[in-house]
């Protein structure tokens, strides 16, 4: 049996700011490719299609990052269950940052045809497949360093992490997209944000080099020898429910920061620049209330507000496609403002309720599977389907403020059938709460 280490009180600064720096990076490396899809793929890779149908493909290419973020999870899981949650830190890294540079890389269908598409689909593969390793093994980390009346708290701080990758990444498509003219950023504008990944992966790796492994899983006197037939057997239910429950979370987030991105420049003639900034401050004020939501779920519990904000969602879709739709940047910042509250509303006590939900053998991959499939769910369909189902619509696509409406409802019926975890705090013999395990 190994020995647990002891944590000093100024090394929960430390990992939540490395664990931070992380998933904003790795998250950085998958937004920066939603954009550009958005923006610019569609004609570059898929050139003899028609725009629309150019833009569906690109968001196909899209979508695959979610289809392999399940498996990422299940690989990555494996190893964090069995060698570690350190581990999973570093190889999730080093394969999205690689895979991202080399998206930047890329010749364009012009120069050789229908591999270049290809060669998209692959790396795009492997982007999903490092984030799908990336999340588990971050918020394990953190969640299981935290003291038992702070997880909520410190384990928010890896869940930031996708906000400020987010604003990085448009925030480098923002400046290049106002600064060059549409030939220079179609040329090579939209690759500088993939290289500038490279440099990102280093930083990421120097500020991972000093953690610790999570004491949690020092203290496990046996690992489960294949973690995922163990997740199947014992856990399918929980696995089905946090997924349903987590996929409004995604599809809010992506139709918000990706669809709306290329509905609004293609179909209302809104800029690129002025949508990205509308974008880009929603959700930096998404970002800054996420550790307030989590220290609400430390003391409230993580449940009542994952419920509320699955409830509001439900209750905004329509006046956040309505005011979308009137093309006005400051009726449109609101419309996908109050969206991300309610968004972080739940997703800023994930972190902790995920992992509570989970025995300490199998809490990397069961976590992870169930945050992933949640993201094929809702994140990898909605830029696709709410493309889809606007081009049939008028001005105003009241189609995809009704899928995401039901999309809403089926999660806030998942997250009814969950447990609530807080304030008990989880012991390596066992989950905290019995868990809706099937």
């Amino acid at each position: 049996m190994h020995r647990a280490r002891t944590v000093k009180p100024l090394s929960m600064p430390r990992l939540a700011a490395a664990s931070l720096a992380g998933t904003a990076i790795e998250f950085y490396d998958f937004f920066v490719y939603g954009t550009a899809a958005a923006l610019v793929l569609g004609p570059l890779f898929f050139p003899t299609f028609s725009p629309v149908a150019g833009t569906l493909a690109a968001f196909g290419t899209f979508g695959v990052g979610f289809v392999a973020r399940p498996l990422g999870s299940v690989l990555f899981g494996h190893i964090g269950d069995r060698h570690g949650r350190r581990p999973v830190l570093v190889l999730s890294l080093l394969l999205t940052g690689a895979a991202t540079v080399a998206v930047g890389c890329v010749p364009t269908y012009e120069s050789i045809g229908t591999a270049a598409p290809v060669l998209l689909l692959v790396l795009r593969f492997l982007q999903g497949l490092g984030l799908g390793g990336e999340w588990g093994g971050a918020v394990l980390l953190t969640a299981e360093h935290a003291p038992a009346d702070r997880r909520g708290l410190w384990s928010s701080f890896p869940q930031i992490g996708p906000a400020v990758g987010f604003v990085v990444a448009n925030g480098v498509m923002l400046v290049l997209s106002a600064t060059l003219s549409d030939a220079q950023f179609a040329s090579w504008g939209w690759r500088v944000p993939f290289w500038a990944a490279g440099v990102l992966a280093a930083a990421g790796l120097w500020l991972r080099s000093s953690l610790t492994e999570s004491p949690q899983f020092l203290e496990l006197r046996e690992h489960a020898r294949v973690p995922l037939a163990e997740v199947v057997r014992e856990h399918w239910r929980l696995v089905l429910l946090t997924a349903g429950a987590l996929a409004i979370g995604y599809a809010v987030f992506y139709a918000v920061t990706t669809w709306s991105l290329a509905y609004a420049t293609e179909r209302l003639g809104v800029s690129r620049t002025v949508m990205l900034a509308c974008i880009m401050a929603a959700v930096v004020v998404k970002g800054a209330l996420t550790p307030l939501v989590a220290i609400l779920g430390d003391r409230y519990g993580r449940r009542p507000l994952c419920l509320a904000g699955c409830a509001a969602t439900a209750l905004w879709m329509f006046p956040m496609i309505a005011l979308l739709s009137t093309g006005e940047p400051l009726l449109m910042f609101l419309g996908f403002l109050v969206a991300l509250i309610a968004f972080v509303t739940m997703f800023g006590v994930i972190a902790a309720y995920l992992p509570e939900l989970y025995e300490p053998r199998v809490r990397c991959t069961g976590a992870a599977v169930g945050y992933n499939l949640g993201g094929v769910l809702g994140g990898a369909l909605t830029p696709i389907v709410a493309t889809a189902v606007a081009e049939q619509s008028g001005r105003v696509p009241w189609g995809v403020a009704a899928y995401l409406t039901g999309i809403a409802l089926l999660s806030l019926g998942c997250f009814a059938l969950l447990p609530e975890t807080r304030p008990v705090a989880v012991v390596a013999t066992g989950p905290a709460t019995e868990p809706a395990t099937g």
